[in-house]
């Protein structure tokens, strides 16, 4: 029986641009509904843009728009770089919708009737230059635990503690850096220390809708049986605020997180009224339907305790399984703006132009994991050559032509022995089952094993030989059908990752759009093919280098009327004040020096910290806890070269006695990043 499958990806927030990041996601999803979808299952994709929060209310401010104005243009963008990348939602909807705001309102209101909604007054800080509560990432100042400057309202980057707005010390505001108030505001809880709460999720994530390494994340953070370790959840925003008025609370707002998850259901709705699909088919308790949501690593939490909680206690169904990958990595680094790897889908179209090309190369790193993926862009160049053009095109552009010249388009037999293997793969479901799983990068490898089969055949069966033998015409004819034949089971295997591509083969072909269900069945003696074309060209490497360029270029100051209109990365990130001058003798008693990281781990019992050992070029390594676990895998820093202060004070902390600080930057917007010196630089080496 066809399955009825509900599929979403995260939802991209509407202050800023798709990047090459964001698309590991919905390439990964857009492969695996493409699949279900040629199976002859039922599944709809749905997406949305998330636009509410303080960030686009701020943004909007600034380029002189209303947030609405200034939402619906990103939408469009972001709508744009999708179909550029083939993702097909079957709806893209924005959380700014009536749909979304009645389904919001609706789970607010049954919660509430359930006993799960609290309100309680609490202290926060006030900008009374903007005039507006601030959120914990908009305020910042001195850590009160290690005295680190510039850090964020909840956490210390550099220590790793947590704390409340309210203990920094000399606190300033990100948006207008103005001295911030304090004062007392009435907020909206979701009760997720409820003991129903509690028991559902401990049941909930150990039931097999989490990926094994995510189900033990959650136990972490759920603590042991009998422990209460989550705590209620703010769920409201004051004034001014862009977003959805809590119902019969004027002057507060649903905090982003509650309705964008929401935005999932709003999306659908917006489906349903479109096709005529029942909403409740989907979305209500009991429902048979299936229904998956992928989405980033970083945002489990979210997605593993709030939103199933919320489904439950408001009367819905909840996800059948969460899908969760990591991120990606450029060069086995993080992207980055100053080595032209922080790309946008957009300069990726203008100058690579084939979207495929990274479709085909992200689907060969996924194996269904939370691990990290990294695109290599020198390896990227040698994958598309070698696999896309070197072993699938190939087999086309070797023999079609035979078949327009010699047999005027016109298939023979079929070689049943050397199209017995293709059958075989067919038939044992291999590949079907590694694209069900998402281990994409096992099918393809399955594929381009094939793949080489083919060309094998081809190879040894020389057809460019038999061309110019006489008495050969008959063979040749069954070679070039079948190799035509092996090309089209490859398109069909290759479809859901190459939906472009495969069309241009259907057509070349002059057969019917494949699917995945029915038998494999080979091509017929006598079907008339087209005058095969070029279906793609090898992967320039100058493209690479200049997209890299353009992407190093666009960092520089423009001095030209456009100067406005700079990256979004750039229009979204707020510059904090530049701290009080001080002479060289001040900084010259800093002493900062290059140090290798020999060994980085997790330290158990701290939630945010790592333990580095530091090589400074000293008889012995130097130890340092850094406060970037959330950034950073362990593994990966072993080796990499970095900056810190090496002439700090010792610090006793109850992890162990740290001697030192690493140095990273951070911004008003979420990231971290440590600092790394230039080629060349040797531990030890002193900064200047």
């Amino acid at each position: 029986m066809p399955r009825k499958i509900l599929v979403t990806s995260a939802l991209p927030y509407a202050n800023g641009s798709i990047h090459l990041g964001h698309l590991v996601e919905y390439i990964q999803t857009d492969i695996w509904v493409r699949f279900q979808k040629m199976r002859g299952n039922t599944c709809h994709y749905v997406c949305a843009d998330d636009t509410h929060g303080t960030p686009i209310m701020l943004r909007a401010e600034k380029e002189g728009v209303t947030p609405e104005q200034l939402i619906a243009r990103v939408w469009q963008e972001h709508f744009d770089d999708f179909s550029a990348f083939h993702v097909n939602f079957d709806n893209y909807g924005s959380t700014n919708s009536a749909e979304n705001k009645e389904s919001a309102q609706s789970i607010y209101r049954t919660l509430k009737a359930n006993g799960l909604i609290e309100v309680r007054s609490i202290e926060q800080y006030f900008d009374p230059v903007k005039n507006m509560f601030l959120p914990d990432r908009f305020i910042k100042g001195e850590c009160p635990k290690c005295h680190a400057k510039d850090q964020y309202g909840d956490n210390c980057e550099v220590c790793g503690a947590a704390y409340a707005p309210t203990d920094l010390i000399e606190p300033f505001s990100a948006v207008s850096g103005a001295k911030p108030e304090l004062r007392n505001s009435d907020h909206y809880f979701f009760k997720l220390s409820d003991p129903r709460c509690q028991n559902f999720l401990r049941e909930w994530t150990r039931g097999g809708s989490l990926q094994p390494e995510a189900a033990n994340k959650m136990q972490e953070w759920l603590g042991a049986e009998g422990e209460n370790k989550l705590t209620d959840w703010d769920i409201s925003r004051d004034a001014p605020y862009f977003g959805f008025e809590i119902p019969d609370a004027p002057g507060k707002y649903f905090y982003v997180w509650l309705d964008a998850p929401v935005g999932y259901m709003g999306s659908f709705k917006q489906l349903c009224a479109k096709t005529g699909i029942a909403f409740d088919d989907y979305w209500k308790q009991g429902s048979d339907a299936e229904l998956y949501h992928f989405i980033g690593k970083d945002i489990l939490y979210f997605h593993a305790l709030f939103w199933p909680a919320m489904l439950q206690h408001a009367g819905f169904r909840t996800p059948t399984k969460l899908f969760a990958h990591g991120f990606l990595t450029v060069n086995g680094e993080k992207m980055s703006k100053s080595r032209g790897t922080f790309i946008t889908a957009r300069s990726y179209v203008d100058h690579i132009k084939n979207t495929e090309y990274l479709r085909y190369y992200y689907a060969a790193k996924l194996n269904g994991t939370m691990e990290d993926i990294d695109l290599n862009l020198e390896d990227f160049v040698a994958k598309v050559n070698s696999d896309l053009i070197g072993k699938y095109i190939n087999i086309a552009s070797r023999c079609a032509g035979f078949i327009s010249k010699k047999f005027d388009g016109k298939l023979g037999d079929c070689d049943a022995a050397a199209s017995s293997e293709f059958r075989s793969a067919f038939n044992d479901n291999e590949i079907a089952r590694c694209f069900e799983e998402r281990d994409f990068a096992r099918a393809l490898r399955e594929i381009m094993r094939l793949a080489d089969m083919a060309n094998q055949y081809i190879a040894e069966k020389a057809p460019w030989a038999m061309a110019k033998q006489e008495g050969k015409e008959a063979e040749l004819h069954v070679v070039c059908s079948t190799a035509l034949t092996l090309f089209r089971d490859l398109t069909l295997y290759l479809k859901p990752v190459l939906p472009e591509l495969a069309a241009q083969v259907e057509s070349f072909l002059n057969i019917a759009p494949i699917t995945w269900s029915g038998a494999w069945q080979p091509l017929p003696a006598g079907h008339t093919i087209n005058t095969y074309q070029h279906l793609a060209t090898r992967l320039d490497p100058k493209l690479i280098e200049a997209m890299v360029a353009a992407n190093q270029e666009s960092l520089k100051p423009m001095t030209d009327s456009h100067s406005e209109t700079r990256h979004a990365e750039h229009q979204q990130r707020q510059i904090e004040p530049i701290a009080e001058t001080i002479n060289i003798d001040d900084f010259g008693k800093i002493d900062l020096r290059v140090a290798r990281i020999v060994n980085a781990e997790h330290v158990e019992t701290a939630n945010k910290l790592l333990k580095l050992t530091l090589d400074i070029g000293e008889e012995k390594p130097r130890t340092a806890f850094a406060g970037i676990k959330s950034a950073y895998d362990p593994e990966k820093l072993k080796g990499r070269m970095t900056v810190m202060v090496a002439n700090l004070a010792p610090r006793k902390m109850k992890f162990g006695l740290s001697e030192g600080m690493v140095l990273a930057a951070s911004g008003s917007e979420p990231g971290l990043f440590i600092l790394s010196p230039d080629d060349g630089a040797q531990p030890g080496m002193r900064i200047k």
